[in-house]
C-alpha cells in the first residue's frame, strides 16, 4: 500500500515522505534534519532508512538540510542536472550523491518508480514528481508560476495529487510584500494562486484524482480556509463535492500523518 505525508510545507520549509512500507522517499529537505528525523518517527521511520531524496529545485526552503542530511544518511540525492550543478556551487562535497536525470525522465529508486515533470519557476531546472507502485500513484507539483503542459501530464491520472494553493491574489495585492515580490510571485515563474491551484485540482480529478493535498500556503498570503474554498469552488464548478475529492490542507510546520495515496 502507497501512501504519504506531508511533515512541512510552506515558504519557511517544505518536506514530504511517500512509502510502500518498505522503500520511503523524501521529497524534498527544507528543514532541519532533526525536524525531519523526528517526523519520520512519528510515521514509524527512521532517518537512516531513508532510500532517496527527491529534490524539486536548489532553493533554500527546500533543501535546507541536505548538507547534515548527507552526513547522517547515504541517501542519493535526485535531481535535474541544473540544480545538481546549482547545489554543487553552493555546498562542497555532495557531488557524489547526485544522480541526475533530465525532466520527462523516468527511474526507480529501490522498486518505486519515479517520474519528473517540468514546473515554471525562477531557479536553474525546477520540477515535479510522481512516484508509483504500480498500483496507485502520487503527484506532487509545487513551485511553480504556471501549469505547464508537462504537469498536467505529470499529474494525469494520479490518485493522490500534493499540488500547490500558494497565495489568495487579495491578500497579496494588500498585504506587507513589497511590489516587487508580489510580481515575482505571481508572475509565470512564481507561485500558484488558490484559483490557480483549484484549476489544476479539478483538471486532475475529472481524471481520477480522488484526494488532493492542498500546499505550499503562505502564511502572510493565505489562509487554509481560503485554499480550502478556492479548491471546493473549483470542484464544485464541474458537479464534485469533498464526498468525491478529498480535501487535505497541509499545515506549514507540522505533518498531516499518513494518507493512503
Amino acid at each position: 500500500m502507497l501512501r504519504a505525508a506531508t511533515l512541512a510545507s510552506g515558504s519557511s520549509g517544505n518536506c514530504a515522505v511517500v512509502s510502500d512500507g518498505r522503500v520511503h522517499i523524501l521529497i524534498d529537505a527544507g528543514i532541519s534534519t532533526r525536524r525531519i528525523a523526528q517526523g519520520l518517527k512519528g510515521l514509524g521511520i527512521e532517518l537512516r532508512h531513508i532510500a532517496g531524496v527527491l529534490i524539486t529545485h536548489e532553493h533554500i526552503d527546500h533543501v535546507a538540510a541536505l548538507p547534515v542530511l548527507c552526513r547522517q544518511t547515504g541517501a542519493p540525492l535526485y535531481t535535474a542536472e541544473g540544480t545538481a550543478l546549482a547545489l554543487c556551487g553552493k555546498w562542497s562535497g555532495l557531488e557524489e550523491r547526485f544522480r541526475v536525470f533530465m525532466p520527462g525522465q523516468r527511474f526507480a529508486v529501490d522498486g518505486l518508480e519515479v517520474g519528473a515533470f517540468a514546473t515554471s519557476h525562477d531557479c536553474a531546472c525546477p520540477c515535479g514528481f510522481s512516484v508509483t507502485d504500480g498500483a496507485r500513484r502520487l503527484a506532487l507539483c509545487t513551485d511553480t508560476g504556471m501549469i505547464t503542459p508537462e504537469a498536467r501530464e505529470g499529474v494525469r491520472g494520479a490518485h493522490t495529487l500534493i499540488g500547490e494553493f500558494n497565495y489568495d491574489p487579495r491578500m497579496l495585492r494588500t498585504g506587507p510584500y513589497p511590489v516587487y515580490l508580489q510580481d515575482r510571485i505571481r508572475g509565470s515563474r512564481g507561485h500558484l494562486s488558490n484559483e490557480m491551484g483549484g484549476e489544476l485540482a479539478a483538471w486532475a480529478a475529472q481524471r481520477g484524482t480522488a484526494r488532493v493535498v492542498l500546499a505550499h500556503l503562505s502564511q502572510e498570503n493565505n489562509t487554509p480556509g481560503m485554499a480550502l474554498a478556492a479548491a471546493e469552488q473549483a470542484l464544485g464548478a464541474l458537479g464534485l463535492g469533498t464526498r468525491d475529492v478529498e480535501l487535505i490542507a497541509a499545515p506549514r510546520d507540522g505533518s498531516t500523518g499518513w494518507f493512503e495515496v
